[in-house]
């Protein structure tokens, strides 16, 4: 697949703008690009906090809803959370280039990836929080820390609040219904375009995975200057 093919599909500007608008809308971003909003509704912003995750952390669920819609799992994001318990699951995740002589079709880096973790955080109104841990300096170290985990989470004072411990795959007992504002809403007004998103994502995700290196550098660029 060229980058022709590409640019073909979202030839009309407008288009283009719909299927991006989806894709910020199923990831939780704002029209902004700002925080990533961890529940669905509307709420006091006074109330919330946010939890800062580096890119080695791939957040996968905020009180049992995905936040994995990303068309990108390299990226720094930061997750706005509701005040009061919130339990996340996540992955550690590096990536180290091989040395020596790749074969064809191999891939060119050793991907080096924790089991689900898990932890819960008793967030407080208007404070940051983010993942503390010992990066790893080496393939072998980091080999090593994926086979022994261990990160706490640390308020905006360096105190640790929780400690992140294997996910066990259940349930945190608190449901994303659970867990919405008072007022955000129900019922079914939103589903027939929820669909139409989903199904424009999964559009996008199958032309990213064809994409070469160098097709999805040249998109990025277009799409964001």
């Amino acid at each position: 697949m060229s980058i022709y093919h590409v640019s073909a599909i979202f030839k009309k500007a407008s288009y283009f703008l719909a299927a991006l608008s989806a894709v910020v809308v199923l990831a939780g971003c704002s029209s902004t690009m700002g925080n990533v909003k961890t529940w669905e509704g509307d709420a006091d912003e006074s109330r919330t906090a946010v939890l800062k995750a580096p890119a080695e952390i791939k957040v996968q669920q905020v009180n049992g809803r995905s936040q994995t819609n990303f068309l990108m799992d390299d990226l720094a994001l930061d997750f706005d959370l509701l005040a009061g318990e919130n339990h996340v699951v996540f992955t550690y995740k590096t990536i180290w280039a091989k040395s020596g002589v790749v074969r064809n079709g191999e891939s060119k880096v050793h991907v080096i990836e924790t089991a689900p973790q898990a932890v819960t955080i008793d967030a407080e109104p208007g404070e940051t929080y983010r993942f503390d841990f010992q990066p790893p300096a080496n393939r072998k170290e980091a080999e090593a820390f994926a086979g022994d985990f261990s990160a706490d989470i640390v308020n905006a004072s360096s105190e640790v609040v929780a400690t992140a411990s294997a996910w066990d795959g259940r349930s945190s007992g608190q449901s994303a219904v659970a867990r919405a504002p008072v007022g955000s809403g129900g019922g079914d007004s939103g589903s027939t375009g929820s669909a139409e998103g989903e199904g424009t994502l999964e559009e996008l995700k199958a032309l990213w995975g064809e994409a070469t290196e160098e097709e999805r550098r040249t998109f990025l660029r277009w799409a964001f200057e």
